[in-house]
C-alpha cells in the first residue's frame, strides 16, 4: 500500500534537505506550544501559591528575622511641636510616650524643644518599645535616656562636645553684595548677619554699598575633636569700608558695657535698626503709590524690601512682641514695642520664629520671622513699618537717638582691648597673606 503518490515521494526524494528543515520547524512549533502550554499552568499555580494565606504568613515571619532589630530616627524640631507631637508622627504608642515625659518632666534641666533642635531616638521594632532618647539642652550638651529593660524605666547619661575657641580673619572686597562677598570667604551665615546686624544702624546696604568698597572681619568659631566648625561666636573686629573710608567697630567684653564700638568709644547701638534684613532691595518707599492690587493711589505707610523667600528678618531693637499672627492684608506680621515712644511692624511673613510668641522679650537683631509673601502681596518681601508716638513714620529717615559713648575708667579699659584687638589683627592678616 503507497502512503504519499509517487510524484509526491519523486518530490521529496528529489528536495530531501528542504524537507527535513520544514519537518524541524513544525516540531519545534509543536513543542514550543506545549512548554507555553505547560508554563501558563505553571504560572497559575505559582499565582495560587502567592496568594494562599498561609504562604504569606510563613513567609512574613521567615523575613522579620532578617530585619534589624532596631530602628533609629532624627527629627528636625518645627514651630509649635512637642515631644509628644513628634513621637506621635512615628507611630509610637501612647504608655511609650507618657515613659518619656514622666522621666523628662521629672529633670529641670530639660526645658521645652526649640525650633531646630535635633531629636534622635531608637526603636524596637518588635514591640515598638523606645530604648533609647536623645534631646538637646545646650549647644554642647545633649541628654541621652537609656531605657533599662528590667525596671521598664530610663536612666540618664550627658552627652557633653568638647569644643576649642579658634580666631579667624577674612577680607574682601565687595563686588556684588556683601553676602556674596562673604559666603565666598566661607564665612559662616550667622556670622554675616551678625556683621549686617552691627552696621545695620548707619549703613543701608542697599544705597551705601558700592562696587569694589571692601571688609575686614574678625570672628570666633569653636570646633569640635573632628575640627568641625561647631558653633560661632563674637565678631571680634570688624571693618567696613565704604567710598575709601574706614568704619572699625571693636567687639568690648565688659559687663554693663558689652558690644561694638568705635575708635572713640562710642557704640554702634542706636535704638533701632534702618533696616531689619540683610541683603535686601528697597522695592517701596514710605510715600503715596498707586496700590500694587487694588489698584488706586494710597499712602504707603511702611518701607518695602523685596529679597527671596525665607530671608531671615531681624527685629530692630530690644522690645517685647506685642502680636504675632494674622493681620489681614499683612499676612504673617510681627508687632514689637521698643519703648513708650517706638513700636515696629514686619508685615507678609512667610513664617514666624521660635521668639515670636506674644509677651517674648527680644533682642536687637535676633530673627523673628522669615520672609513672605501671604496677605496682599504681589510677591515675596518685607513691609517694615516705624511707629512713632503712635503715627508711622518713614524708617529711612528717621533721626535715630546716638549710641552710648565710653568714659571714665571703661574707656582706659577699652583703649586697653582695642590696642589688643590691633596686635591680634596684625598677627592674623601676616599668617593670612
Amino acid at each position: 500500500m503507497k502512503i504519499f503518490p509517487k510524484n509526491l515521494s519523486e518530490k521529496i526524494s528529489k528536495n530531501q534537505g528542504i524537507f527535513y528543515i520544514l519537518l524541524l520547524i513544525i516540531t519545534s512549533i509543536f513543542i514550543t506550544q506545549i512548554f507555553q502550554l505547560s508554563k501558563n499552568q505553571s504560572n497559575k499555580e505559582y499565582v495560587k501559591l502567592l496568594n494562599n494565606i498561609y504562604f504569606k504568613k510563613t513567609i512574613e515571619n521567615l523575613f522579620q528575622d532578617f530585619q534589624p532589630k532596631y530602628k533609629s530616627f532624627e527629627h528636625r524640631v518645627e514651630y509649635n511641636e512637642t515631644i509628644n507631637s513628634i513621637l506621635k508622627k512615628y507611630n509610637i504608642p501612647s504608655n511609650e510616650i507618657n515613659l518619656i515625659n514622666k522621666k523628662i518632666n521629672k529633670d529641670k534641666e530639660v526645658k521645652s524643644l526649640k525650633v531646630n533642635d535635633l531629636v534622635k531616638f531608637k526603636v524596637d521594632n518588635t514591640d515598638k518599645k523606645v530604648v533609647e532618647f536623645i534631646i538637646p539642652i545646650s549647644k554642647t550638651k545633649k541628654v541621652k535616656l537609656i531605657r533599662d529593660l528590667a525596671k521598664n524605666s530610663f536612666e540618664r547619661t550627658d552627652i557633653v562636645t568638647n569644643l576649642q575657641r579658634k580666631i579667624v580673619f577674612r577680607e574682601a572686597k565687595i563686588k556684588q553684595s556683601l553676602y556674596r562677598s562673604a559666603t565666598k570667604q566661607k564665612i559662616p551665615p550667622n556670622v554675616i548677619i551678625e556683621f549686617a546686624r552691627i552696621y545695620g544702624f548707619q549703613v543701608d546696604f542697599q544705597r551705601d554699598i558700592r562696587k569694589n568698597d571692601s571688609f575686614q572681619i574678625i570672628y570666633e568659631v569653636f570646633v569640635d575633636e573632628n575640627k568641625k566648625v561647631f558653633n560661632t561666636g563674637n565678631i571680634l573686629f570688624a571693618d567696613l569700608n565704604l567710598s575709601n573710608q574706614n568704619n572699625a567697630l571693636y567687639f568690648f567684653n565688659k559687663k554693663g558695657s558689652q558690644g561694638h564700638y568705635d575708635l572713640n568709644g562710642k557704640s554702634a547701638k542706636k535704638a533701632l535698626m534702618k533696616t531689619p534684613i540683610n541683603g535686601a532691595r528697597l522695592s517701596s518707599p514710605f510715600g503715596m503709590r498707586k496700590h500694587p492690587i487694588d489698584g488706586f493711589n494710597k499712602m504707603h505707610r511702611g518701607t518695602d524690601f523685596a529679597a527671596p523667600e525665607g530671608t531671615p528678618i531681624m527685629a530692630s531693637g530690644d522690645g517685647v512682641v506685642i502680636k504675632a499672627s494674622w493681620c489681614g492684608g499683612g499676612g504673617n506680621c510681627v508687632k514689637i514695642k521698643h519703648n513708650s515712644t517706638y513700636s515696629t511692624v514686619y508685615a507678609h511673613l512667610s513664617k514666624f520664629s521660635g521668639v515670636s510668641k506674644v509677651g517674648n522679650r527680644v533682642k536687637q537683631g535676633q530673627v523673628i520671622g522669615y520672609v513672605g509673601s501671604t496677605g496682599k502681596s504681589t510677591g515675596p518681601h518685607l513691609h517694615y513699618e516705624v511707629i512713632f508716638n503712635g503715627k508711622r513714620i518713614n524708617s529711612q529717615t528717621l533721626k535715630l537717638p546716638s549710641g552710648k559713648i565710653l568714659k571714665g575708667t571703661t574707656r582706659e579699659e577699652f583703649e586697653i582691648a582695642k590696642i589688643k584687638t590691633d596686635v591680634l589683627k596684625s598677627e592674623l592678616i601676616l599668617k593670612y597673606n
